[in-house]
Formats: C-alpha cells, structure tokens, sequence
C-alpha cells in the first residue's frame, strides 16, 4: 500500500528536536534568530499553533459580541470554533472550485454593516489572487486575515504586503513541518505588539509535551515506509479496525473537550528551535518535485476531476480530486494499492447563522461531500505515478455514480 502522505521531515530533525527538549535554551534568544530567518522588514510573532495565534489576535482586536467576520466557506473547524467562542459570528463565503478562490458575488451578499474582518484560506496548496479580496476589503473597511497554512512556499511569498495579518502553520502534515508552530506576519507593528502582549499571558508549552509530540510523530514516521505501511493496514484489517480512521485522528491537533487549554499555551525552547532550523533550512527544490510529480499525472489522467484546475498559483499540498461517490472510488483505489483518503485534513464546511440560510454555501457542500485526496506526494515514484493515472483511467465513473444514486435514492 502506497502511503497518503509522508511528513515532510528527516529523521535527522526529529533527533535535534529531541536534542533541544533535553537541553533547553533561552526562548527568547531562539526567537531573536527565528527573525533572521525571515525576510527582512517584517513583522512576525511566533505561536504554538496558527489556532494559537488567531485565538490571541482575536483577544487583541476585542470586537463587540455579535460582529461578523467572513471566511472562507471551507476552513478548518477550529477556526471558526474560535471565532464564537469570542462571541463572534462567521459568515462562509462561497468559493469557485475551478480556481479554488472566493466567489466575489458570495462576499457582496455576505457583507452587513456588522461585519468587520473577511478570513480567506488558501487551500490545498494553492494561492488565490488577492486583490479583488483587498479591493472588496477597502471598500467595506475590513480586516483582512490571509490564512497561508497550506500554501507556504518558503521566503518567495510570506504573504500579500497590504493583508493586515498573515497566517503560516508548520504542524504535522504541513509543508517543512516542525510537527506544530504557527508564525503571524503583521502589516501593523501595533497589533502584533498587542498580539504579543495577550500570548504572553499563557503558560509555555512543557519540553516534556513535545518531546512526547516527536516520538509520536517518528512512530508514523516508520509508517510511512511502503512495507511498514502495508503491514500496518493487514493488521488493522485482521483486527478490525479502519486503518485510515486511525490515521486521520492521529495527525489532527488539538481535538478534544479541552481545546482552548491545550491552544492558549506559548511555545517551547525545543519548538522554537526546531522551527528555525526548518526555516533555515527549507528546501523550495522539493517543492519543485513535489510540483513536477502532480503534474505528471494531470498529463496522464486528464479527465479526472481535481479541484484548483485553473488555480493561479499551486504547489499541489494535497491532491484533492471531486467524483460522485468517493467511498466507492477509495475502496477501488485500496484494491488496488494506493492509500485515497476522504479525511486529508481538518477541512469542513461552514454554515451559515440559521436566521440567514440565503447565505449557504451550496459549491462547498457539494465539493466536499464529493472530496477524495490521492496519495500524490513527493515520495511517491514516477513510475507509481504512472499506474495510478492507468488505474483511475481504467475505473467506471459512470457505473459508480449509477452506484452512488441507487444508494442514496
């Protein structure tokens, strides 16, 4: 079985991380280093996690209850979870999924006088234009918070100069992972400064607890060798157990009833030294392969449907295909060797506050209820690349939605 994904870390990294958890430094000194390592006149904060730093930028920003902020109507769910929980209200905004940017006409039906900052998350990989969104921005006088978490691409784009925040995240299954991490790039030095002053009131994460994080993350790392991959998936199947439930929960952060405690921490010495060396370190040629490989498939299986065919910018994060009975195409997909999944990632769609059910973002319904992600990554070879198009070229789609309709009728 060919894994979904493998983390984009060496085992190298994770024995310095385990180094630094053993031998602590400054925090301080670290993130004085962390700054040279990002483009020079910037302004940045470093945060346990991108949900850390939005949770500490909406303490800052200290809205009136009742203020709408419009998102992009797939996110991930914690996201908008921090948005009500500061008594706020988010309003999703529909998006093209040809291009994988908002839908402009959604945002001019979505805006309110109530509504004072748009969320909009690059997904998959990809990089929407932002200046219609900044046009859109100006007129309503918005904030506008850029979530980059799935589309860093190292110093070449740390987000557009006129966004008043910008989002990176470096957890597990991210792009030059320090297996969590989140910075923010501020257009304003006030605000970051305000950002800061409110992280500073939360506890540092334990050593302990990270060392914990990496040794989890090497055991998957084991598993994402082809062969430990198999025997792991015949186990799950001679014990009865949904291998690819197990992996889906055991990459998703911060789960569980105690989710604000576990966010409103600070990073670790060892975190932040493990961040820098991955900044410092990044690698933009494997992006370039990772690129190279999605895109030999696109060449040999043209007619399968992916999301972000006409997107401007992608570097192919995940591979995110639309067919109509996903659950049919996986089991196939598995017969056959490769690992789909329906869970890649935390995503979700977002509803609408039930006095407004106009505003119900009827593409991202659809598309995600039609999602499945191929295990298309960098450690996959040409030549696997190669049968996986031969297999999905060779697959029944029309049977298999006459399937899917029966079962649902």
């Amino acid at each position: 079985m060919i894994p979904r994904k493998r983390l984009d870390i060496a085992w190298t990294d994770l024995l310095f991380g385990i180094g630094c958890c053993l031998q602590p430094e400054n925090c301080r000194s670290i993130e004085l280093r962390l700054e040279q390592a990002l483009p020079e006149g910037t302004t940045s904060l470093t945060c346990l996690s991108v949900r850390s730093g939005f949770d500490a930028l909406l303490q800052a920003l200290n809205f009136e209850p009742g203020t709408e902020i419009l998102v992009s109507a797939m996110t991930i769910r914690g996201m908008t979870r921090i948005i009500k929980a500061h008594d706020l209200v988010p309003i999703p905004i529909d998006l093209d999924f040809t291009t994988l940017a908002v839908r402009s006409e959604s945002m001019a039906k979505a805006v309110t006088a109530r509504t004072k900052a748009i969320l909009v998350a690059h997904l998959f990989g990809s990089r929407m234009p932002m200046e219609p969104i900044l046009q859109f921005a100006q007129a309503h006088n918005l904030l506008i918070i850029e979530d980059c978490a799935q589309s860093y691409v190292g110093k070449e784009y740390w987000g557009h100069p006129q966004s008043h925040v910008s989002l990176f995240s470096f957890g597990p299954i991210k792009t030059a992972t320090a297996l969590a991490g989140g910075i923010l790039h501020f257009r304003d030095a006030s605000l970051c400064h305000a950002v800061r002053l409110c992280q500073e009131q939360w506890p540092v994460q334990s050593r302990l607890r990270f060392l914990a994080r990496i040794c989890k993350y090497a055991l998957l790392m084991l598993l994402s060798y082809r062969a430990t991959y198999s025997l792991f998936v015949r186990a799950c199947s001679v014990l009865k157990k949904n291998h690819d439930q197990i992996i889906s929960n055991s990459v998703r952060g911060f789960s569980g009833d105690d989710f604000f405690r576990r966010i409103r921490q600070r990073p670790s010495s060892a975190l932040l030294a493990l961040l820098e060396r991955r900044l410092k370190r990044f690698d933009p040629d494997r992006i370039a392969k990772r690129i190279k490989l999605a895109e030999h498939f696109i060449r040999l299986a043209p007619s399968v449907k992916r999301l972000g065919s006409q997107a401007s910018e992608h570097t192919h994060w995940v591979f995110p295909i639309q067919c109509e009975c996903p659950e049919d195409l996986k089991h196939y997909l598995w017969s056959e060797g490769f690992d789909a999944t329906q869970g890649g990632s935390s995503l979700y769609v977002v509803d609408p506050p039930v006095t407004h059910p106009e505003l119900h973002p009827v593409e991202a319904q659809q598309t995600f209820q039609q999602l499945l992600y191929l295990p298309i990554d960098i450690g996959i070879s040409s030549q696997d690349i190669e049968r996986l198009a031969r297999v999905l070229n060779e697959y029944d789609f029309k049977r298999a939605s006459r399937k899917c309709l029966k079962l649902h009728m």
